[in-house]
């Protein structure tokens, strides 16, 4: 009996996820993320630049609009550290989130020639903004190195410790929702057009152009249901001393990250399946 190299068969269930077969497909993985991290500024005159411009001018903006013009506190922080520590954060999510909701449209030609683990394409572009993501923390510690320097306004603590946490919490929820997301705009193209809009409406719901001292205690509870909440402020208060640091609300993040990433996985299991014939 003749014996194959590789075997395509199809899955049984909506929780058969055959992760396994990422790992074997782990250099298509890293392909992706060169080809992304490499394309995004390829024929741009600066170049990656780009990412170290982009939050900067963001930041000066929020500084000038939220911090000169409406005067909205930041708890005696430095405007511009305040407004880049939320955006650096914020970014991060965004880009996975808004990257990986159109997994399934942008892809159709490739999905529908050759075979491999769908998901790998949601997770190399995680990756792909993991590696942007780090180049710009980097360039907010060196504000925050000066302003730690200069002033005595940086308190940093032990909560420093639980920043890899963070991460993972934020890449769980970008990709959770991208995943779901990818899957209704097969059908739903609509959504592809919401969705920049809901992200750019749940920024303004986490403590990023305001701390959570400013907002109304009888409306916080409103704020701490997005899950992005606690992630921005333990990194707030972790580096600077600012806000407080809630256990309850991060645990909250944990297992609403989990949640939404195991909803997402199955999701996409099941669209997987059959998106070809209706994107």
């Amino acid at each position: 009996m003749e014996k194959w190299d590789k075997e395509i068969t199809p899955k049984k269930s909506l929780f058969d996820l055959n992760l396994n077969q990422i790992w074997k497909f782990r250099d298509l993985l890293f392909l992706f993320v060169w080809r992304d991290f490499v394309s995004v500024y390829k024929q741009t005159i600066l170049g990656p630049l780009w990412f170290f411009i982009q939050p900067i001018l963001t930041s000066i903006t929020f500084t000038i609009i939220f911090g000169n013009f409406a005067q909205i506190s930041t708890d005696g922080m430095p405007k511009i550290i305040f407004y880049m520590a939320g955006i650096t954060m914020w970014n991060y999510f965004a880009d996975c989130l808004n990257k990986t909701s159109n997994t399934f449209v942008v892809n159709q030609g490739l999905f529908g020639k050759v075979y491999f683990p769908r998901l790998i394409v949601p997770l190399s572009i995680i990756v792909t903004n993991l590696l942007k993501f780090g180049i710009q923390i980097i360039l907010f510690i060196v504000f925050w190195t000066y302003f730690y320097v200069t002033t005595d306004t940086m308190q940093p603590n032990w909560y420093i410790l639980i920043f890899p946490l963070l991460i993972i919490i934020m890449a769980a929820l970008g990709l959770g929702f991208g995943m779901v997301i990818s899957a209704l705009t097969t059908k739903y193209r609509d959504l592809t057009f919401l969705i920049g809009f809901g992200v750019q409406l749940l920024m303004y719901a986490s403590p990023i152009i305001y701390p959570m001292s400013t907002v109304p205690e009888k409306y916080q509870w409103l704020i701490k249901l997005n899950p992005m909440t606690s992630i921005i402020d333990t990194f707030k208060h972790a580096l600077m001393g600012t806000g407080s640091f809630d256990l309850y609300n991060l645990l909250y993040s944990c297992a609403f990250a989990v949640c939404i990433l195991f909803l997402g996985l199955v999701v996409f299991n099941k669209v997987e399946k059959s998106f070809i014939d209706t994107v």
